[in-house]
């Protein structure tokens, strides 16, 4: 069974763009395997990322973001049961929303900055969703 988790947490220390890379890198080595798929948005010291694959594994991930020193406020945005995934091009796609134009997130949220904590899981994933369409989503694969 395929499900897809949307959560958002903030960085335990200040991120670096090493620190980015190294996560990213990390996903792009272990998901295939796993059957995992996903994104991962950034901002500041924001993180919000989908996880796509099957029940067991993504909650076995998920848990293990949860107990990552790297992260606090870990919080489930969104969980569903999918038929198809969202993400399948991306074994950890990529945006840092600092590279993005800030009106594609202020469409979304209060401010022009990433609030997932103060959005609905719902329109997290349309931002997301418009971030795809606007191809603003770096490491697609294949």
């Amino acid at each position: 069974m395929l499900v897809r988790l949307l959560y958002a947490s903030r960085a335990a220390q200040s991120i670096t763009p090493e620190a980015i890379d190294s996560i990213l890198a990390q996903s792009r080595v272990h998901n295939p395997a796993l059957g995992i798929t996903g994104l991962l948005c950034h901002g500041g010291d924001v993180f919000m990322q989908v996880l796509e694959g099957g029940r067991d594994t993504v909650n076995a991930l998920y848990t293990q973001i949860v107990r990552d020193p790297r992260h606090r406020d870990v919080a489930v945005l969104h969980f569903e049961e999918v038929t198809e995934r969202r993400f399948a091009g991306w074994t950890m796609g990529q945006v840092n929303l600092a590279k993005v134009n800030p009106s594609i997130v202020l469409k979304y949220s209060e401010k022009p900055t990433l609030d997932p904590y103060g959005m609905s899981g719902r329109v997290s994933m349309a931002l997301l969703e418009e971030l795809i369409a606007t191809a603003s989503i770096i490491g697609r694969t294949g």
